[in-house]
Parts: structure tokens; C-alpha cells; sequence
């Protein structure tokens, strides 16, 4: 299992914008071969800064979604919105602690 974090600092006036896509596309998302979790995240303290949280199957199965329509169509609506440049990365889980 591969899981990805995005973290996204917006314009605060566009911030609404990007709530409108978010919300248009999550369950297509979630629901794309391989995407196993979605959450979106907001910054406690800044208001403007979100991070997606994801667990896809594997890195094949985020890179089929990174090359997909869907992916294209959403980023290309978000990266517009953007204050700062979005900082993404992949890690894979090495323990649970319950």
C-alpha cells in the first residue's frame, strides 16, 4: 500500500473554489481502481492550506490515476488557485500502534 499527501496552500478568496472541485470530484476519486482512502485535511491554524491524505494499492495504481482524464481535469482547475507551490509525497506505512 502506497500513501500519498498532498498539501495545498491556496489564495484565502479562492479557497471556496477549490472546496467546489474537491467536492465535484472526491467520490470519483475514491471510487477510481486502486484508491482505497480520501481524506482532506485543513490546516488547524491557516485557514487557506488543505492536504489530501489517499492510500492507493500501489504506486501503479497512483500513477494510472495520475495519467487519467479525471486527474487532469481536477488539477488543472486547482493548480490555478494555488498562493505556493504544492509539496507531494508517497510514503508506505512501517507500523501500526494501536
Amino acid at each position: 500500500m502506497l500513501i500519498r499527501i498532498v498539501r495545498m496552500t491556496f489564495h484565502e478568496e479562492k479557497v471556496e473554489n477549490f472546496l467546489a472541485i474537491f467536492n465535484d470530484s472526491k467520490h470519483k476519486i475514491r471510487r477510481f481502481e486502486g484508491c482505497q482512502h480520501l481524506e482532506l485535511l485543513q490546516d488547524k491554524n491557516f485557514p487557506n492550506i488543505f492536504s489530501t491524505y489517499s492510500y492507493w494499492e500501489s504506486e501503479n495504481h497512483l500513477n494510472t490515476y495520475r495519467d487519467s482524464e479525471l486527474f487532469k481535469n481536477v488539477w488543472t482547475s486547482t493548480k490555478v488557485l494555488f498562493v505556493e507551490k504544492p509539496i507531494a509525497f508517497s510514503s508506505e506505512r512501517v507500523e501500526l500502534i494501536n
